[in-house]
């Protein structure tokens, strides 16, 4: 797709995915940081390989490492595209970028790296070579129309590493509130949980589990062209967890910008890596949106929302 041209598709009017003109294709182009001149990388979107600028940026500078890799499938992403490989040919690519990585990180920073089943078990044994296992999250990716002789492939898991023992996860900034089916009261008290106009809620501890996202959609106003873009409030939830404010993240495989668009919107700093011009434009429109707009599909008043469904209390 020509970067000085807008698609032309015929759009019904909900569809809201973010689009570029000719005039914004200039503007932000102006924002971009290309790899030749890194001297100015936080809260920037770096256009180039994310294999060579990793090796120019400056060590233990990050709270935050978030990777949403090419899974080990052979895809179209706008100028660029990944062929599926063998499992070992794989882990050698994952350690191969990891590694410069892994040298930028704080002692306190965390690590969040994205996969599908057929990656997960190269991802576990990579990441572990360089930090300690915690977890592996698995969240559903309710798209998709079905397999003919298959189940559904609707879940997709991201591995939580920390660079050591001394890290940063703030429960309370995480925790979602549930509606309550079976009400427990103690000397007729609520136990646990609050009445309210809506119905009866509490807040509940965040599980490895999340079935409460939504993927980015044509009538979403944070959906783009990038065919494999994460939600804002699935990285609102690892951003709020795992940093404090003004700490700085870093996402090798920016792609639409997602990571840097939800720093920008908690007072997180940023440095994106992409290497498809078209998809650091977008990034560069989303930003400039977020900064007439901080709400998050699914997040408000710091309370996470089932299935994005805010239920006033």
């Amino acid at each position: 797709m020509s970067l000085t041209k807008t698609s032309k598709k015929e759009r019904t009017p909900r569809n809201r995915t973010i689009d570029l003109s000719a005039e914004e294709i200039e503007i932000f182009r102006k924002h971009l940081v290309f790899e030749d001149d890194l001297s100015d990388f936080q809260d920037k979107i770096i256009c180039g390989d994310a294999f060579q600028i990793l090796k120019k940026l400056p060590e233990k500078s990050f709270d935050l490492l978030f990777a949403d890799p090419p899974y080990n499938l052979t895809k179209n992403f706008g100028e660029n595209s990944f062929k599926q490989t063998s499992l070992d040919e794989y882990e050698t690519w994952l350690e191969f970028w990891l590694a410069d990585c892994a040298k930028l990180l704080k002692k306190t920073a965390s690590v969040y790296i994205c996969g599908d089943w057929r990656s997960a078990s190269a991802i576990q044994r990579v990441g572990m070579k360089f930090f300690n296992l915690r977890n592996r999250i698995t969240w559903e990716r309710e798209k998709g129309r079905g397999a003919k002789s298959n189940w559904k492939n609707s879940s997709e898991d991201i591995w939580f590493f920390t660079v050591s023992d001394d890290f940063v996860f703030n429960l309370d900034s995480v925790k979602i509130k549930r509606k309550v089916l079976a009400p427990y009261t103690e000397n007729g008290t609520p136990k646990d949980w609050k009445k309210s106009a809506d119905g009866n809620f509490r807040l509940t501890h965040p599980s490895n589990l999340w079935t409460d996202l939504t993927v980015p959609f044509w009538s979403m106003p944070e959906n783009t062209e990038h065919p494999t873009q994460k939600p804002e409030k699935l990285l609102a939830k690892i951003i709020l967890a795992s940093t404090n404010e003004t700490d700085l993240i870093l996402d090798p495989f920016s792609g639409s910008g997602t990571t840097a668009v939800v720093a920008q919107k908690l007072n997180r700093k940023f440095c994106g890596i992409e290497c498809d011009e078209r998809y650091c434009l977008l990034t560069q429109k989303r930003l400039n949106l977020a900064e007439k707009d901080k709400t998050i599909q699914g997040f408000a008043d710091g309370i996470f929302y089932e299935r994005n469904t805010q239920i006033k209390s």
